[in-house]
């Protein structure tokens, strides 16, 4: 059974926003990258642009990280909205003259860094604020073997039910395809598929096959859930939290086999009372997928 956490709402609700602004700000350096690395001919404006929208995200940030007080709370309402919509609008400018990229492995992977690492980071604060250590708010030392073999079990068996869901999918998709709709891979798997170096491959490898798990798992079910379980919407903490966690890979074809990965995660959680085993299942998960996308491809090429 899953033991009680000390997560604060409020203290919650800042650091989702920061994971938000702080993904925002993430989009705008890949389409900086993308800009100087292909030789991307914008305007004069695009670096200074980039430049003021980054500096008003990162005082976002800054306020919105700190503690509220209640004296102090209108002024701070206010800057904070000036500094988000400045920034965000900029943002928005940015992103108009860098244009439209297609998706490469490059792009993919300066895109999870910059999220996974600073969702990283910013739970690392959340974790200090309420004056914890990881092994305790996460239980991480709850029998951590026993706790890493209940994921690996849960995975192996799981892999072949989720390949069927997406099979399922896909065929009820394509249905759909003519003439508005194509079911496609995530941009991610696209990427892998299209890059030929090994050494991206390696790199999106480990994004995906530890650096993803660790973050999603413990803010999804490490923070989220506890958070809404505690508020006292047992339900809607395992519903509520899946759902968002499937919706924002933004894929229908993978939407309900993530979505059933995402409960299952959470049931392993609430058995073990230790995210080693959610994190366990969510990186083999991972990894048998990413294994079997190159098998298909080297099959494929043979």
């Amino acid at each position: 059974m899953l033991s009680e956490k000390p997560w604060k709402a409020e203290a919650f609700v800042r650091l989702f926003a920061s994971v938000m602004v702080a993904a925002y700000a993430g989009s705008l350096l890949v389409s900086a990258v993308h800009v100087w690395r292909d030789g991307v001919k914008v305007g004069w404006p695009f670096f200074p642009l980039t430049a003021a929208a980054l500096l008003f995200l990162g005082f976002t940030l800054v306020m919105i990280r700190k503690p509220w007080q209640l004296e102090r709370f209108l002024p701070r309402v206010i800057a904070l909205l000036v500094c988000f919509y400045v920034g965000f609008f900029l943002g928005f400018w940015v992103h108009r003259l860098a244009g439209v990229s297609p998706p490469t492995a490059r792009h993919i992977l300066l895109s999870a860094l910059a999220l996974q690492g600073a969702t990283l980071v910013l739970i690392a604060s959340f974790v200090r604020e309420h004056d914890l250590s990881w092994g305790d708010a996460f239980g991480l030392t709850n029998a951590p073997q026993r706790a890493a073999m209940w994921g690996f079990i849960a995975a192996c068996i799981f892999v072949p039910c989720a390949l069927q869901m997406k099979q399922i999918s896909y065929g009820l998709l394509k249905r759909m395809e003519e003439p508005h709709f194509k079911p496609e891979e995530q941009q991610a798997v696209q990427a892998l598929t299209t890059t030929r170096s090994w050494w991206a491959r390696i790199a999106l490898g480990v994004v995906t096959i530890i650096m993803a798990p660790v973050a999603e798992e413990t803010f999804f079910r490490g923070i989220m859930y506890p958070v809404v379980k505690r508020a006292g919407y047992p339900r809607l903490a395992l519903w509520g939290t899946s759902l968002l966690f499937a919706a924002i890979h933004v894929n229908l074809m993978t939407f309900v086999p993530l979505f059933a990965l995402a409960m299952l995660l959470t049931l392993l959680y609430e058995r073990t009372n230790n995210l080693l085993a959610p994190i366990t299942a969510h990186s083999l998960f991972n990894a048998m997928n990413f294994i079997l996308l190159y098998a298909v491809e080297r099959a494929d090429t043979s």
